[in-house]
């Protein structure tokens, strides 16, 4: 099974927002930059990496925290010391059950594309990778975890 979702980009407000999606639609799922390994006393490290929201009427919503500054003046998503930054709104995720099954997407959806983070085996999925299609649209693309 293949699901899409919109992840939304904030600029130090994913908590709040997310927390106000949470009480609109159903569960919230929070966790910080600190979670994933950043010095609980970094700048930033208290901030949203990886948000959810899920109704059970189906709606879900994906949403974390821009690092550093929230607007770049380019437009585009780029890599710098380890980190993703960008000023798009929204990226569109996809996931899938398995690897193989999540590669024939990231095949198709490559060509031609930016990629931002290759597709590999990340602290929260066993594949994870995001690129910016040709049409200038973002995706992040991941296996699907309990």
């Amino acid at each position: 099974m293949i699901s899409t979702t919109t992840h939304l980009n904030f600029p130090g407000t994913a908590r709040e927002a997310l927390e106000f999606y949470g009480s609109v639609f159903g569960a919230v799922t929070l966790s910080t930059y600190a979670d994933f390994g950043m010095p609980a006393d970094a700048p930033g490290a208290d901030r949203i990496v990886f948000g959810r929201v899920e109704g059970a009427d189906g709606i879900r919503l994906l949403g974390y925290d821009i690092p550093g500054q929230s607007a770049a003046a380019s437009g585009w998503t780029r890599r710098e010391n380890g980190v993703t930054l960008t000023d798009r709104p929204f990226f569109q995720s996809l996931s899938a059950d398995s690897l193989d099954e999540l590669t024939g997407y990231w095949e198709a959806l490559s060509v031609g594309a930016e990629i931002v983070e290759p597709l590999a085996a990340s602290a929260w999925s066993p594949g994870f990778g995001m690129l910016t299609d040709r049409f200038g649209v973002t995706w992040t693309l991941d296996v699907r975890t309990a």
